[in-house]
């Protein structure tokens, strides 16, 4: 079981196209000069329409003990996109059959990191399975997200995202 991130992972730098023009390691991307850096994102939802979300570990240096987006994570060096994707969500909630929906790409950036976020969506019947990656997991339905907004219990990016894609003007994706 992971207790923390390894700061010397190696990373690729990207443009905002997303086409790799370095690398640098997952502490220099994470430590304040903000590198653009790719990752993925996927939003899995059950045909009623209710959205899984993993609760991030502890032992996470971003947003540690808050909800987030089901399958979030960085690009390796050396990874495509779909490559990430499909490792991801192997690693974080064990689905092994799902069609990945390309939504958007867009620039996330903190006061601590930028990442080009490569975010898809799938809709499934089949039961994620939570990783040693994940502290917890279930599925919500839309009307609990939007009463915990703005309460903490969410990771800042989800919140910005889920308001991007899901919000209240948008209507459920089934």
């Amino acid at each position: 079981m992971p207790t923390h991130d390894n700061p010397k992972e190696l990373l690729p730098l990207v443009d905002e196209t997303g086409r790799v023009i370095g690398c640098a390691t997952r502490g220099e991307c994470h430590g304040g000069s903000k590198p653009l850096h790719p990752v993925v994102h996927l939003h899995v939802f059950n045909p009623a329409g209710e959205l899984y979300l993993q609760k991030r570990p502890e032992w996470k240096d971003i947003q540690p003990g808050r909800w987030d987006t089901a399958v979030g994570g960085h690009v390796d060096w050396g990874e495509t996109v779909d490559e990430a994707l499909h490792r991801e969500v192997r690693e974080e909630i064990g689905l092994e059959d799902y069609t990945p929906e390309f939504i958007v790409r867009y620039v996330y950036e903190s006061d601590r990191e930028r990442e080009l976020v490569n975010v898809f969506r799938t809709t499934t019947a089949a039961r994620p399975r939570l990783s040693d990656e994940v502290a917890d997991g279930r599925f919500f339905p839309r009307q609990e997200i939007l009463d915990r907004m703005g309460t903490g219990f969410f990771t800042p990016n989800f919140e910005r995202e889920w308001r991007r894609l899901f919000g209240e003007d948008v209507p459920p994706q089934k």
